[in-house]
């Protein structure tokens, strides 16, 4: 095989790739080691170590009468090590087959280190497919797995790292975002981690003074060595965007956990605001959840999420003509017409039994007594199976850290956005009042007094109050924006219509919602260790938080595909106002005047 050619130079001069040159120097013995054997793996041979100590280190081929030896010195009054002898012409072969004595597992974990900083879901599988079109060497799953993960630990910490700094971590959050949320409390004799709760000031500032009334509960099951669940309350911005207001990850799904969460939020919304909003809360209704919300918010209204509702009725009837009537039934706005489209349902199967386990005052609008501003389903569904998918293999404070940069990212785009919006409401509004514009052209109005108006079509009358902001149809109390037959009163009376939508609607409250900055965490060198913030079983606070108990059992995990084209929001069923069929607004209808 090919050798390695001897060059006598100067210590200031650098050896090419995979070249030895007597002198060259190394800042340590373990340096030295490494390039060895990243030398050996590329110019496939195997590296023998005759002697490895403080001051020497000295190796040769491992092929029985191959001359290639090299012997490394410590330089005299320095912690550097140089090359003293080199013999660097081989005589063997080689390696022959793929594998490889040096191809270690720490090996593999330098090898893939600035990989995995990029990608931390670069698959073992991927890894020893790379190793082995990159350096021509077979390394097995499991050596690929191991690098992975000690190239996780070098680059985050270790998992069980990141259960300890949670304290530290908490207290920086504290620190560098004042007004901000952040707790951890252990369990048990062994400080076992619990829960961890946090919640950002710009994120509760954003809801308080400038979202609607509307929290969505949903969490994620956490893949990793110690298992757990992510839990989070989103709300949503002006123009339908997702907005994270806290979220939690907790040891185990309990009822008791999500008391707990939901206990916080509590206490979150009465230390920022003497008057509790009229909140609207939407989940999938689980036993912990309802426990939960009615403890904590009495008054507030509790819907289905539509996705869960819809997947059980479909399962229960297995009829595609009853599923379309389900979601006319869905969007139907007012009782009449949700009770004509029941009658419907019923002369293809009786379907009162299931509406009993599942009354229509928690999923269907002409029913539910709170404000969906038009959500039928939970968006932040994906966020978290994404956010649980990309940091299940990082440390939880790692986790953390990952969820921040996506907020901070999230708060400076669309800051920039709402610097650019001209108009009075954001695109989303803007949108529907200018279709509701150009249908009110079909309707006659007739005006009763100075606030109340007589919207007239060939098959109903509609009566708009602009004072109360209502229509008889419920679509402008239901969606917060005025409706065809409000912006025919509207403008008939010279009334811009765009300003008789909510004011969540409004440019100026988007722009507010992203007004405050989510401030970054120092690098962790700097943090002092502290655990102020954090309670325990033993009531202790000078403790170290330890990892959960749980653990994830052998094997490769049972995985759940969650398909992304399931969680798209069912489209708005549009209904026509003159002849009142589905699936056409009354500016496209065909039916003659």
């Amino acid at each position: 095989m090919a050798g390695l050619s001897v060059v006598h130079q100067d210590h200031s001069l650098v050896a090419t790739d995979h070249s030895l040159v007597i002198g060259q120097e190394f800042p340590d013995v373990e340096t030295c080691r490494r390039t060895l054997k990243d030398i050996a793996i590329a110019l496939h041979f195997e590296l023998r170590i005759v002697k490895s100590d403080r001051s020497r280190f000295i190796a040769k081929c491992s092929k029985e009468g191959c001359p290639w030896r090299v012997h490394v010195a410590k330089c005299p009054g320095v912690p550097t090590f140089s090359i003293r002898t080199l013999h660097g012409e081989h005589t063997c072969e080689g390696v022959r087959n793929l594998h490889h004595q040096q191809a270690t597992v720490g090996w593999v974990a330098r090898s893939v280190e600035a990989r995995v900083r990029d990608n931390p879901q670069y698959k073992p599988k991927e890894i020893l497919q790379d190793i082995r079109e990159q350096h021509g060497v077979a390394v097995s799953y499991m050596q690929a797995w191991r690098g992975k993960e000690r190239s996780l630990a070098a680059l985050h910490g270790t998992l069980e790292d990141g259960y300890r700094l949670l304290p530290a971590y908490c207290e920086q959050i504290r620190k560098s975002n004042p007004g901000s949320i952040a707790l951890v409390y252990a369990t048990g004799q062994e400080n076992c981690f619990h829960r961890l709760f946090i919640s950002y000031r710009a994120s509760i500032y954003g809801f308080l003074y400038a979202c609607r009334p509307l929290l969505e509960l949903d969490r994620a099951h956490l893949k990793g060595k110690y298992l757990g669940t992510l839990l989070c309350a989103s709300a949503v911005d002006a123009d339908d965007m997702l907005f994270p207001l806290a979220f939690a990850i907790v040891d185990i799904e309990s009822d008791d956990n999500w008391m707990w969460f939901v206990t916080e939020l509590r206490k979150l919304f009465g230390v920022n605001t003497d008057k509790m909003p009229m909140l609207t809360i939407l989940s999938d209704r689980n036993q912990g959840i309802v426990q939960a919300v009615e403890y904590n918010f009495p008054n507030a209204s509790h819907g289905f999420c539509l996705r869960h509702v819809s997947e059980s009725f479909r399962d229960e009837f297995k009829n595609s003509k009853l599923v379309n009537l389900f979601w006319n039934a869905v969007y139907a706005l007012t009782t009449a017409e949700f009770e004509s489209i029941v009658n419907e349902m019923m002369e293809v199967q009786d379907v009162r039994p299931w509406f009993q386990r599942f009354p229509p005052s928690l999923w269907a609008v002409a029913y539910f007594e709170g404000v969906r501003y038009g959500h039928f389903t939970l968006g932040i569904t994906e966020v978290l199976y994404n956010w649980a998918l990309d940091g299940h293999e990082l440390p939880v404070v790692q986790m953390m850290e990952h969820i921040r940069n996506q907020l901070t990212s999230w708060f400076n785009d669309r800051r920039l956005i709402g610097l650019s919006m001209t108009s009075v409401l954001v695109p989303s509004a803007e949108k529907h009042i200018s279709e509701a514009n150009a249908d009110s052209l079909c309707y006659q109005v007739l005006r009763a007094n100075k606030v109340e108006f007589e919207i007239v079509s060939t098959e109903r009358t509609n009566i708009v109050d602009i004072q109360s902001q209502s229509c008889s149809c419920r679509r402008w109390q239901i969606y917060g924006i005025p409706c065809a037959h409000a912006a025919a009163a509207l403008l008939s009376c010279g009334e811009d219509v765009r300003l008789y939508a909510q004011e969540c609607f409004s440019v100026q409250k988007y722009r507010e919602v992203y007004s405050q900055t989510i401030y970054p965490i120092p690098d962790r060198n700097l943090w002092k260790v502290s655990t102020e913030g954090m309670e325990s079983g033993s009531g202790k606070s000078d403790i170290i938080i330890r990892p959960p108990k749980t653990r994830r059992p052998p094997g490769r995990p049972k995985k759940k595909v969650l398909r992304m084209e399931s969680l798209k929001r069912p489209k708005r069923v549009v209904q026509c106002g003159r002849c009142h069929l589905l699936g056409h607004s009354q500016k496209k209808c065909t039916l003659q005047v």
